[in-house]
């Protein structure tokens, strides 16, 4: 395991602290676990950034997209514990 130096204004030391102690964890396994959530956020951003191009490409490419009532009637269904099938992608109408 690696060692990183960094600087932190004393205030902000000091609410790390703070909301460590209130966590029941040493300030640094708080840092650590902040670390790690930070980068996990930013790495499933990549991912959703990813397959929104990927999606948004072939929509371009097909022209064909799902229609809102369609996708939230699905939504719903599988909320609620529905079995439906998948809404189908159309060119819309102009």
């Amino acid at each position: 395991m690696s060692t990183t130096t960094i600087r932190i204004e004393e205030e902000l030391k000091a609410r790390i602290a703070a909301a460590a102690a209130r966590s029941g964890r040493s300030s640094h396994a708080f840092i650590l676990e902040a670390l790690s959530e930070m980068v996990e956020r930013s790495e499933m951003d990549d991912e959703l950034h990813r397959i929104a191009d990927k999606r948004w490409a072939a929509l371009q490419r097909t022209g064909k997209s799902v229609a809102w009532q369609d996708a939230k009637a699905y939504i719903q269904a599988r909320v609620a514990g529905k079995k439906m099938s998948r809404p189908g992608a159309r060119k819309p109408e102009r």
